[in-house]
């Protein structure tokens, strides 16, 4: 990747870890066995929102679980139960849909910790393993479908869920779709194409389909681009769980800003948040760690 100017490479703060109490240490899971090389993992989180009152939610991915990250960093199971919760927004307060890679879609109700379906299957067919999703202010939902898709297969989809229920295929042939973000504006959906070692952009028509979708960047490393978030100067910032680092692009897709991982490499999401939202949150997911960024801009409001 050519860089056309130098950027300072700085490291991030450890906001907060997951207490010894929860980690599943030495407890083999089904996921991991796929997606680790059987290597057993305490933990894998994923997944950062925030609520109103400044509560960090994170998921657990191997083990189902839903934790909440108080303002004071006290840690509190709020679920556990039978997926593979990865990406989650809200759905108005006290509601969260989760990208269930092991369900589909799903919905937390937190007042209850009761976890039921919200989509889980396109007419009657499973998904191939849904992976992360955002709202716009319409209220549209859109979520990638990455499964294991790759360069060998390249055909993951990314779909949009209209507040009529409605289920419109926007892309079909991306090789692992994973974070997705939209602009501020909401005129360009962002894809990050992990397999792919990319970033691809998607205007969106007025007639509600893309067109002319292009590669916006390009990443190099082991693992390719993971969770993504816009701030409201329009940047694109990535998580890059291949490299450890944090990307903040301008609208060249040059970098203005890279932070780099203090514990773990395994950058897969972050969300903005902080008293004035300037603050960007990420999970190192090997670690079970939560990492904070000082940002010059706070993030978009996120759609609920």
């Amino acid at each position: 990747m050519f860089l056309s100017h130098q950027v300072e490479i700085r490291d991030a703060e450890i906001y907060s870890s997951m207490p010894d109490k929860y980690r599943r240490t030495g407890v083999a899971s089904e996921w991991a066995k796929a997606n680790r090389g059987g290597t057993a993992v305490d933990s894998f989180l994923e997944g950062p929102v925030f609520d109103t009152a400044g509560n960090l939610y994170v998921t657990d991915i191997p083990f189902g679980r839903i934790f909440k990250i108080s303002p004071d960093r006290q840690w509190t199971l709020i679920v556990e139960y039978d997926g593979e919760p990865n990406g989650m927004k809200f759905l108005g307060e006290g509601q969260l849909v989760i990208a269930d890679y092991k369900n589909g879609l799903m919905r937390l109700d937190l007042a209850r910790r009761e976890v039921r379906p919200y989509l889980s299957r396109r007419n009657t067919e499973r998904f191939k393993g849904v992976n992360d999703l955002i709202f716009d202010t319409a209220g549209n939902l859109y979520f990638t479908d990455q499964g294991q898709s790759g360069l060998h297969d390249p055909s993951g989809r990314v779909y949009r869920l209209a507040r009529d229920g409605r289920l419109d295929l926007l892309l079909h042939n991306v090789p692992s779709p994973n974070g997705i973000a939209l602009s501020p504006d909401e005129k360009v959906l962002y894809v990050a194409a992990t397999r792919g070692n990319c970033i691809w952009r998607a205007p969106l028509m007025a007639d509600g389909s893309v067109a002319k979708v292009g590669q916006f960047f390009t990443s190099h490393g082991p693992s390719g681009p993971d969770g993504l978030a816009v701030d409201q100067a329009g940047r694109l910032i990535i998580a890059n769980p291949g490299l450890g680092r944090v990307w903040v692009l301008n609208e060249l897709a040059e970098p203005d800003e890279v932070w780099r991982s203090p514990r773990g490499k395994s950058l897969t999401n972050i969300a903005f948040g902080g008293p004035d939202g300037k603050t960007l949150y990420c999970t190192e997911s090997t670690s079970g760690s939560i990492l904070a960024i000082p940002m010059q801009h706070a993030g978009v409001p996120l759609a609920r």
